[in-house]
């Protein structure tokens, strides 16, 4: 016989205790909460249904013995179903618990999961009262225990960190060098070849897409696709099972453990995109999974004036109302959870200017900032926004407060429109290589606030970048309407793949003249996976449910992309070893009696003007580094002083004599981007000048790392 105790309200979520479990869940507007207990994820019924009756400040709670780890549950809410004042309230719908650490499996999709009836011509003003138990995956509950065998973050200072962005199925699936029973999972990520090819290339971070557990869209389900990107959580506190090799309840916890436990031994750091922004619920006409049916009006953000609508900042139907302190709590809770018991080092925010929005426009100074710039433990690990959202003034690049690193979307597309040639973009790409002081500098934060990246997973590829001028996303079934039309790519006379060898060498050179920049620029470099070696999506630039080749990593290799991959290599080694490109503070540009930090310089070796700076025409352009003259203060055993280093970038379609300055003395070609004989570099200069063919970029430094 079970004992039914009082229970706490705090903290919120399931506790296990050695004799049995508290349950805690947050309902304003409920009449009723009722937990039940279950034998299979796929179970019909119940096999116990405890009511609980202690309802403190909102949240109803109760102590319940003989509830151990690895049993399954779920909640029933009862309440009103008022769609038209916001409430959706119906007891036939077994919810998810918010707090759930996992899910015992994927949503089984029917008509039941609906909270309204499909067939009903008023929609979701009529109410659905089939029973949906064994279409819902179940809540587990856990233990926190793992051996974490001593390894700690290793906490990579943010002007030495170089993110590598991957899907952690995406990245091993197709691995051939790894057993397949864990290609694709987040143990894929911990086998020895992998990690070593991470250390091999060189970053710093691997930034994880979505494996908080989400769910899949219907109308995904019915035409054969999934939602591969997971940018649809349902669980915040979940990591998915579907990247768990064992895929039995609850071992999706300790793999995930493993993995985070194994890159920290190998000195990389693991950040997560996390969607604290929706939900997988969708809007009035998505299905009822757990916050809808557990308080409609609670968690989502209703419109004012019809509140059986929602406000959709994110264009996937709702947006969660982190204006309420509940649902404040639940995202702060969850960041916690990820980073004390889950031991991960940050977290990039998906649309996060969602999150901002206080009464209806971003707000820097709302409850969400402030909150987590007080928590000693969510303001201690990296926090990167995607700074803008869908809605009216969402773009906020820039705007973020001080401890936030940005998604620098504009630094993106200078460097893309530059090396496409386009007039008037030599500005903005000065702005974008010495670290985007126009947008940080005058808020008090540093050049690595930026995160400066050429690709990402939302859009082409790098290989795409540069074989597509359209897109072609005829696969995800939307006619091709889906995705961004502004891409600033080049084809170079063919869309698509080529034999051309002619063609094939203009779009590598290409590419590397991409890579050349982001790695020599100030700020934090973000690669996306797979770019080092070619990957494509044949031309389609929103890939998000293409759970298939089209999206996985393609690990043959030849010789385009071994010759990538190794300059890829040398490229981040050198951002490594030089301290020139791993600033703290901005260059000054001015006047000291041993000369400037940068020096800007035309291609005749002199010094570029105001006028210089807005000619449609001038676009080649080099870069003078002192590796000497800088402010900074270096800590015990840094090194903040090295050789000069000379950048010359050359987008115009004639190649171009550049000058070089007197220093650095002794100067080496230590790598180009039109050979690719990379054994033959350092190589000495034995003139004053070097003549850079169009469309390629070099990096000359004075004394080879």
């Amino acid at each position: 016989m079970r004992e039914i105790r009082r229970g706490s309200s705090y903290p919120i979520g399931p506790t296990v205790y050695e004799d049995g479990v508290n349950f805690s869940l947050f309902s304003q507007n409920a009449t009723a909460v009722y937990l039940e207990l279950y034998e299979f994820n796929d179970s019909a019924d119940p096999k116990e249904v405890i009511e609980l009756k202690e309802n403190s400040a909102y949240v109803w709670h109760q102590f319940v013995s003989g509830i151990k780890p690895g049993d399954l549950y779920g909640f029933r809410v009862d309440g009103p179903y008022k769609p038209e004042l916001g409430h959706r309230f119906n007891k036939s719908k077994l919810l998810i618990d918010p707090y759930a650490k996992a899910l015992s499996g994927t949503i089984n999709w029917s008509d039941n999961i609906f909270g309204y009836d499909l067939n009903d011509d008023r929609k979701d003003l009529s109410k659905n009262e089939r029973d949906d138990a064994k279409n819902v995956p179940k809540s587990v509950v856990t233990h926190p225990y793992f051996d974490w065998k001593g390894t700690s973050s290793p906490k990579n200072p943010w002007n030495k960190t170089m993110i590598y962005e991957l899907h952690v199925k995406g990245f091993t699936k197709l691995r051939y060098d790894i057993d397949s029973n864990i290609a694709g999972t987040y143990r894929g990520l911990t086998s020895d070849r992998v990690i070593q090819y991470l250390k091999d290339l060189g970053i710093t971070t691997v930034e994880l897409m979505p494996v908080h557990h989400h769910a899949d869209e219907m109308m995904l389900e019915v035409n054969d696709l999934t939602n591969y990107w997971g940018y649809n959580t349902i669980a915040f506190f979940a990591p998915d099972i579907r990247y768990s090799v064992a895929r039995y309840p609850g071992s999706q916890i300790v793999e995930f453990k493993e993995m985070v436990r194994t890159l920290h031994e190998n000195d990389i750091e693991v950040i997560l995109d996390v969607v604290y922004n929706h939900t997988a619920e969708g809007n009035q006409l998505g299905p009822t999974l757990s916050f809808r049916g557990i308080d409609n009006a609670s968690y989502y953000r209703l419109s004012n004036e019809q509140p059986r609508f929602y406000y959709d900042f994110t264009g996937t139907g709702n947006s969660l109302d982190a204006r309420q302190p509940h649902v404040l709590q639940l995202i702060m809770d969850s960041l916690r959870y990820w980073i004390t018991e889950m031991h991960v080092d940050g977290f990039r925010f998906d649309l996060a200017s969602a999150l901002a929005r206080e009464l209806y426009d971003v707000d820097k100074l709302s409850g969400f900032f402030d909150i987590i710039h007080q928590d000693p433990v969510i303001s201690q690990v990296k926090l990167i926004a995607e700074p803008w959202d869908v809605g009216p003034g969402g773009y906020q690049v820039g705007n973020f407060p001080l401890q936030w690193a940005e998604w620098n979307g504009q630094y993106r597309d200078s460097m893309r429109r530059y090396w496409r040639d386009d007039k008037w973009m030599l500005g903005d790409f000065g702005k974008r290589l010495s670290g985007s002081s126009d947008l940080y500098e005058n808020i008090g934060k540093n050049p690595y606030s930026s995160i400066n990246y050429i690709t990402s997973h939302d859009g082409f590829t790098m290989r795409d970048l540069v074989s597509y001028e359209e897109k072609h996303n005829e696969a995800n079934l939307q006619n091709n309407s889906d995705g961004t039309d502004e891409n600033y790519s080049e084809n170079f006379g063919v869309e698509g793949d080529t034999d051309d060898p002619e063609i094939t060498w203009l779009r590598d050179k290409r590419i590397r003249n991409y890579l050349l920049t982001l790695f020599t620029s100030q700020g934090s470099p973000m690669l996306l996976a797979g770019d080092e070696i070619l990957r494509t999506q044949k031309g389609n630039n929103n890939a998000y449910c293409q759970d298939n080749e089209m999206s996985w990593v393609n690990w043959e290799m030849d010789e385009r992309k071994e010759s990538l991959l190794e300059f890829t290599k040398r490229l981040i080694a050198l951002r490594k070893l030089s301290p020139v490109f791993h600033r703290r503070n901005f260059f000054s540009g001015q006047a000291t009696p041993d000369g400037k930090d940068l020096t800007w310089l035309r291609p005749d070796g002199s010094e570029m003007s105001e006028e210089d700076w807005v000619m449609a025409d001038s676009r080649p352009v080099a870069a003078h580094i002192s590796g000497q003259i800088t402010t900074e203060i270096p800590y015990e055993g840094e090194a903040i002083t090295d050789g000069d280093v000379v950048l010359l970038f050359n987008p115009s379609q004639t190649a171009v004599e550049f000058k070089l300055p007197e220093t650095p003395k002794g100067s080496h070609i230590y790598l180009c981007t039109w050979d690719t004989k990379l054994d033959e570099y350092p190589r000495k200069l034995t003139e004053g000048s070097i003549l850079v063919p169009s469309d390629s970029s070099a990096v000359i430094v004075e004394s080879p790392p």
